[in-house]
This record gives structure tokens, C-alpha cells and sequence, in this order.
């Protein structure tokens, strides 16, 4: 009688079947946005969003995350983040007859370089605040813009007058700027009620669950862009100021969460007093 896969395996594998569908989803949204069908291909690259925020929160809880699993995540990022919306922006809004396909190639270049570097410097770590803008995030500003141009919001008010097929340029530059750069992104708000933070946080989650479900197209291209520009603010602004935490500045300290930083702390402590103190040096004679 043929024995059943032990319980560990299926846990194991478990993440990384939804890093794989996230895979799966990303090359559907590109044979979808080269079909024409842009607004499947935009569900297609928020659903993958989904499968990469579950895959590394069910690691975590299953303390089975790995080095391969870190590296496959990254590599599953680069297509359904990076060339995926780049691609649904080249079939949609740009011109293909002319040179405009290097934007793409830009879009995908800094996604790349993003996750690369994310992976020496806080994957796999706890985090407060992301270095540079998140992958996901602007992969999902792109994918999500053919929706909103949809919707009466957009077609029935001043904003469709805007210089959108110019402009969407100059979007995907920035957004793949950002994704290189030292600005500070916040990870996802602290859920609670002891605190003003906490109770802000759970507010901006239960408003985004409402966005979501109920206005979905209309709601996910403004609120990136918000999210977006406020990371941009804030490190503008707190860095004039001179105020910029320094564990948003120093990507060593960032992670962890302040019980591991005091476990550190002492540890290096105890390291030092255990070091026997040097002889005294006898004068010459």
C-alpha cells in the first residue's frame, strides 16, 4: 500500500503553487492584452497580485519559506509585474509602428533591477516600509489604467480631455523610476485599535475592501496612483525636513521587528563584555 505524501511536503509546496499561478496569470494577461481583451488582462495581473500577497503570508504562517522560494518569486514578479503591464500598455494606449515599444523594454528593465535588489537587501525579512516602489504595485497602476478609462468617472468628466496617450508616457518612466529608487513605500498598515496609527491603518484596509467589491474598475487606478504619490510626498517632504526615520534610510536595520533589533542589541553586548580585557603593556626599560 503506496504511502501519503507527508503533511510537511504539501505545506512546502503550498506557497509556491500560488507563486506559479501567479506565473500563470501573468502570461495570460499578455496573450490576453495581444488579443485585444485589455480589461481581462488587467483582472488577470490584479488577480496574480492577489496570489503573490497570499504566497509569501502563507509561508510565513507555515514557516516554510526558503531561498528558492524567494528567488522563484522574484522571477515570477519580473513577468507578471514587469513585462505583463508593460506589454498591456504597448497593445493598448501605444503607438506599435514606432519606437514606443521602448518603453516597455524601460518598464521591465527597472522591474527587474527592483526585485534583483530587493533580494540582497529585505527579502524574506519583516518590513515596515519598502525600499523604493514595490514591483506589484506599479505593475498594477498600469494593468489597471484601461479599466478606469472605462468607467463614466473617466469618459463623462474633464479627466478623459487629459493628454492621456502622452502622458502614460511619461507614468510608465516614473513608475519605473521609482521602482529603483531610495523613496520610501509603506508595507501593508498595522490593523489595531490601540493606537491612531492602528486605527488609521484598519480604516485604509476596510475602505480598500470596499473599494474593491463595489467599485473595482474605478477604484484601483486612482487609489495606485494615491498610493504612489503619497510614497513620493512623504520622502520628499520628511527628507527636507530632516526628519526621514533612519530605519527607512538604512535597509539593514529596516527589517526585523524591534524584539529581534534588542535580541541583536544585547547579543553584541554580551559578545563584547565576554572579550577578556588585554594585559597591561609593562614600560620599557
Amino acid at each position: 500500500m503506496r504511502r501519503p505524501p507527508p503533511l510537511r511536503r504539501t505545506v512546502v509546496l503550498l506557497p509556491n503553487g500560488f507563486t506559479l499561478a501567479n506565473l500563470f496569470l501573468g502570461v495570460f494577461a499578455i496573450v490576453a492584452a495581444s488579443r485585444g481583451d485589455y480589461s481581462r488582462a488587467g483582472a488577470y495581473v490584479v488577480f496574480g497580485a492577489v496570489c503573490d500577497a497570499l504566497d509569501g503570508r502563507i509561508a510565513r504562517a507555515t514557516q516554510t519559506g526558503s531561498r528558492f522560494g524567494e528567488e522563484l518569486d522574484s522571477l515570477v514578479d519580473a513577468i507578471s509585474f514587469g513585462l505583463a503591464p508593460a506589454l498591456i500598455m504597448y497593445f493598448a494606449v501605444l503607438n506599435q509602428q514606432g519606437w514606443d515599444w521602448i518603453f516597455t523594454f524601460l518598464f521591465a528593465m527597472c522591474a527587474v533591477i527592483r526585485l534583483a535588489r530587493f533580494n540582497v537587501e529585505q527579502a524574506g525579512r519583516k518590513k515596515t516600509h519598502f525600499r523604493g516602489l514595490p514591483s506589484p504595485a506599479a505593475g498594477t497602476t498600469l494593468a489597471t489604467y484601461y479599466w478606469f478609462s472605462q468607467t463614466p468617472l473617466y469618459t463623462q468628466t474633464m479627466i478623459a480631455d487629459l493628454p492621456w496617450h502622452v502622458m502614460l508616457r511619461y507614468i510608465m518612466l516614473g513608475l519605473g523610476f521609482l521602482m529603483i529608487s531610495n523613496v520610501s513605500y509603506a508595507a501593508v498598515p498595522t490593523v489595531g485599535y490601540r493606537t491612531i496609527k492602528e486605527i488609521l491603518g484598519s480604516l485604509l484596509v476596510v475602505g480598500t475592501i470596499i473599494g474593491v467589491i463595489f467599485l473595482p474598475k474605478q477604484f484601483f487606478f486612482p487609489a495606485l496612483m494615491g498610493y504612489v504619490l503619497y510614497g513620493l510626498g512623504r520622502t520628499v517632504l520628511f527628507g527636507l525636513l530632516g526628519r526621514l526615520p533612519a530605519e527607512e534610510l538604512d535597509p539593514s536595520i529596516t527589517d526585523g521587528d524591534p524584539d529581534d533589533r534588542r535580541r541583536r542589541r544585547r547579543r553584541r553586548r554580551r559578545q563584547d563584555s565576554d572579550v577578556p580585557p588585554s594585559p597591561p603593556t609593562l614600560p620599557n626599560a
